[in-house]
């Protein structure tokens, strides 16, 4: 005969692994270190201007 198991135990530490393996995705997913950010915030604001520095016509001017 085996020996019975704390169900209650056992529902507690199945959500314990499942945070768990929740918090490691997050850390992967948002744990972009502050230097990074500024990098990628920077290569999008540089992106943003050369792409408005191609305009024909400025925003805002009326068509003739």
């Amino acid at each position: 005969m085996t020996t019975p198991i704390n169900l209650n135990k056992a529902r507690k530490a199945k959500a314990k692994a499942e945070a768990q393996q929740r918090a490691k995705e997050n850390r992967a997913k948002f744990g972009q270190p502050k230097s990074a950010r500024k990098l990628e915030a920077a290569k999008a604001e540089k992106q943003a201007r050369e792409t408005e520095a191609h305009r024909l016509r400025p925003p805002g001017s009326k068509d003739s």
